[in-house]
């Protein structure tokens, strides 16, 4: 709880250049606490004075007070004590400090400096989350301003940098894991931007060593995802229990929700993800027809919320973990994962889900790493601003995506194989596309070809599946939404699966476990596959039905019957 003070020749040129007044609270993250919220958390903390220059919150240090200004203003700059720095926002009295990390466990993305002395209120980590339980209109109001905070910060490109080609593999994976992380940063180009030689340059770092991720005076060369997940914070190096009562194996809303559920009702439970929380739900835009949202909800919104409550109840979120092998040892189960590390654990619950398809044409693995992609978040639709880009897919994450990518791309032309688009995709989606100008729908339709060079993406032939007439589309980018296949891979000798690859659990799993038992096998409980103690939820489950509310109902079910199958191993 201590704060230190800045320093540096440039100190009071930026204290100077802060300007009046504070930044307005225009979308609710900036909320004024009133006098009986301030009372509670007084007793809860310490008030104490503060000085011009004090710096209370470090940029890439861990987030562990929660302050109430009282008095005074207090500046939020980045890349504070660096040539780069600027202010981003300024407060007032009323107003708390503080960022999503505090509540998650990551670091902060922007220092928190004192501006005009006066007063706060510095009430620690782990009493804020006590009094946030005693009053859950209060701890939704922190949350609800630490969400929109985030999304503020990642729209304006503010936290770490990653500098590299656009056509770089190695590249496109950070990107990739920061956006399905959430985690803010900005991408310089070596291909456009033309301060990216001079920066590399003054790093002493050549371009054949790219990517490079950078943030304040540390630069990590092609760093694998578990080194930059440990820069921000994300991946937590507490010491792990000997053996768990359940690991959750997947991190979207049917993992999520078993997470909540197990260590909400007092099990030890870990979860492990090889890439990110939230899934394929996590990298949709907006989810419109889940329960409770009539606004809807975007899916890395719904992931932040999950993971906050799984980690108030205890469960331990481990990413990147990716989980390579199931053994049974001894009555319990081993999980090993790709970086030599292993897991035990008394149960688990499979959520591993289903990854999109990939398209049969020629030429694909050429534009694979630069202008193909499998989700339309906000990165995406960066790369996505004044080209034209064709989405193809009949399914609700496709139509989403059209009308998403519709707001930056200069065109948006969907391809569907169905004769119409209503057939696989909700009404509602269906209706407002083919209301929406900006969109072109060619039904009854397939990808024959795709056109370009050097590993650009120019254009995508289609076939009238009908007439057999082609057609050339203009693209830039092709995102791709056909189907998709369970993650599953790692199973196939441990676990039965159908003829697809999707897990057998209940009575579909019983002649299996027989065949396996030698006849002497105990009917699974239903959600339990072939293997005893081990349940299946989610995509990944066959006969599962695949949308947002069914995973998380099944997470939450996969426990109750967890806490059935432990007792009988009593």
């Amino acid at each position: 709880m201590t704060a230190t003070r800045g320093g540096g020749p440039d100190l009071e040129q930026l204290l100077a250049s802060v300007p009046p007044g504070e930044t307005p609270d225009l979308y609710g993250a900036f909320p004024r606490l009133d006098e009986a919220q301030v009372q509670v958390l007084s007793t809860a903390g310490e008030r104490r004075a503060t000085s011009r220059g004090e710096v209370l919150i470090t940029e890439g240090e861990p987030d562990e007070t929660f302050y109430v200004l009282l008095s005074g203003r207090v500046a939020a700059v980045e890349a504070y004590g660096t040539p780069e720095q600027r202010v981003i926002r300024v407060h007032g009295p009323g107003r708390f400090l503080g960022e999503l990390g505090l509540l998650t466990g990551q670091v902060a993305f922007l220092t928190w400096l004192v501006v005009d002395p006066g007063e706060v209120i510095a009430v620690p980590a782990d009493r804020l989350k006590q009094i946030t339980l005693t009053d859950p209109a209060f701890g939704d109001q922190i949350l609800r301003a630490f969400l929109i905070r985030r999304w503020l910060v990642l729209d304006q490109g503010l936290g770490f940098r990653i500098v590299g080609s656009r056509y770089s593999p190695d590249t496109r994976r950070l990107r990739e894991f920061a956006a399905r992380n959430r985690l803010p940063h900005r991408f310089v180009d070596l291909e456009s931007d033309t301060a990216a030689e001079t920066l590399l340059r003054q790093l002493s770092v050549a371009p054949e060593d790219t990517p490079v991720v950078i943030w304040r005076d540390r630069v990590l060369r092609n760093p694998s995802n578990a080194e930059l997940a440990g820069l921000i914070g994300l991946r937590h190096d507490e010491s792990k229990p000997e053996i768990c009562d359940l690991v959750v194996v997947g991190g979207g809303p049917a993992g999520l929700a078993a997470a909540v559920y197990g260590a909400s009702e007092g099990l030890g439970t870990q979860l492990l993800d090889g890439a990110a929380t939230g899934g394929q739900a996590g990298r949709t835009s907006r989810i419109e027809n889940y329960l409770g949202f009539p606004a809807g909800i975007s899916g890395g919104e719904l992931a932040e919320r999950a993971i906050i409550q799984a980690e108030k109840f205890g469960a331990r979120l481990i990413v990147p973990a990716e989980v390579v092998a199931l053994e049974r040892d001894d009555g319990q189960y081993v999980l090993r994962l790709a970086d030599g590390d292993r897991v035990a654990a008394r149960s688990v619950i499979i959520a591993t889900g289903a990854r999109y398809r990939r398209l049969p044409v020629p030429r694909l693995e050429e534009f694979e790493d630069t202008s193909i992609y499998y989700a339309a978040t906000p990165v995406e639709a960066r790369n996505c601003v004044g080209d034209p880009v064709v989405v193809v897919g009949g399914g609700n994450s496709a139509g989403q995506a059209a009308l998403f990518l519709a707001d930056h791309a200069a065109q948006v032309r969907t391809v569907v194989r169905e004769r119409e688009l209503g057939e696989y995709m909700s009404r509602y989606l269906a209706d407002r596309i083919e209301r929406d100008p900006r969109v072109e729908v060619l039904v009854h339709t397939e990808v024959r070809e795709l056109q370009g060079g050097h590993g650009a993406l120019e254009a995508v032939v289609v076939e009238d599946l009908d007439t057999g007439e082609r057609r050339v589309l203009p693209a830039r980018e092709l995102m791709v939404f056909i189907g998709a296949d369970p993650c599953t891979d790692w199973l196939r000798d441990t676990v039965a699966v159908d003829a697809d690859g999707y897990l057998l659990t209940g009575p579909a799993a019983i002649q299996v476990a027989s065949e396996l038992d030698g006849g002497q096998a105990r009917q699974p409980l239903p959600l339990e596959t072939s293997a005893p103690g081990v349940f299946a939820a989610g995509d990944v489950r066959s006969g599962s039905v695949k949308r947002v509310a069914s995973a998380v109902g099944e997470g939450a079910m996969a426990v109750r019957l967890v806490h059935e199958y432990l007792a009988t191993m009593r």
